[in-house]
């Protein structure tokens, strides 16, 4: 699990591996070694991740983990579409259940409701619960669009007040979810999902950021050589000194050599 190279942009520490079953499973070494840190400070501690085709191999890298005490673990997800029936496949709760939430015997599950009625409602149920239990390490991607979450560019806000809040998905980001064989056209995909803001995303205490894939590279190159800005809302991971990035060829193929 080499790296194929190392740097740094302001706080952010950036490593591009040979392959990406090589960043997922060094991405998934270093989670685990964090975990097993913040085990021996206290007696249970709170984990966020995200939910999509690109997490698949650091998630898979962590359900090889044989040393976890895993009944010492809180799990929040990130994001969630609002109006999907609560068996859909394309639920991201749904897919964190098959990936890893349903394998390993964790002390607690709090998932965000697709068929809430109420999302304002949810939104608060849901800021409680991350309230009473904050978040030690979280494991997330980036968008085509440069979104974190489903913090997409024109609902992303970095001061916000609020962890937990419903938003309407841009046209770039709901079409990822088509390229990423998540849903058979634009149309099917929810217009509205709910979503951990960026300030609740960076509360956490470490923060470990997966992005493989070619389809990622233009977003990866604006958020290491962009503006800090709402516009690549991802960018903001270059002030968290606590954060990982991890890539791989593609995904960092835009990037000066």
């Amino acid at each position: 699990m080499e790296t194929i190279q190392y740097f740094t942009k302001d706080a952010l520490q950036c490593f591009i591996y040979e392959d990406r079953g090589k960043m997922g499973k060094a991405a998934a070494r270093d989670i685990i070694a964090m975990i097993h840190v913040m085990l021996s400070q206290k007696p249970v501690i709170n984990m966020m991740f995200g939910a999509a085709p690109s997490q698949n191999e650091v998630l898979a890298g962590l359900l090889e983990a044989e040393d976890v005490d895993w009944t010492r673990i809180n799990c929040f997800h990130m994001d969630e579409y609002i109006g999907l029936s609560p068996d859909a496949p394309q639920g991201f709760g749904n897919f964190l259940r098959e990936h890893l939430f349903g394998r390993k015997p964790f002390a607690q599950v709090n998932y965000i409701s697709p068929e809430t009625t109420e999302p304002e409602k949810e939104a608060a149920r849901y800021e409680a619960l991350l309230k009473e239990h904050p978040i030690d390490i979280c494991v997330l991607g980036v968008g085509e669009n440069g979104h974190v979450a489903f913090n997409d560019p024109p609902v992303a806000d970095f001061n916000d007040t609020r962890l937990v809040k419903p938003v309407k998905l841009d046209p770039v980001c709901r079409q990822q979810q088509v390229n990423d064989g998540c849903f058979a056209s634009m149309d099917q995909v929810p217009e509205y999902a709910m979503t951990v803001t960026v300030p609740g995303l960076m509360s956490a205490k470490a923060l470990f950021c997966v992005v493989p894939a070619p389809t990622k590279a233009q977003a990866i190159s604006r958020l290491i050589n962009g503006q800090i800005s709402e516009s690549c809302p991802a960018s903001i991971l270059r002030l968290q000194k606590s954060a990982r990035l991890y890539l791989d060829p593609d995904s960092a193929s835009q990037l000066e050599p």
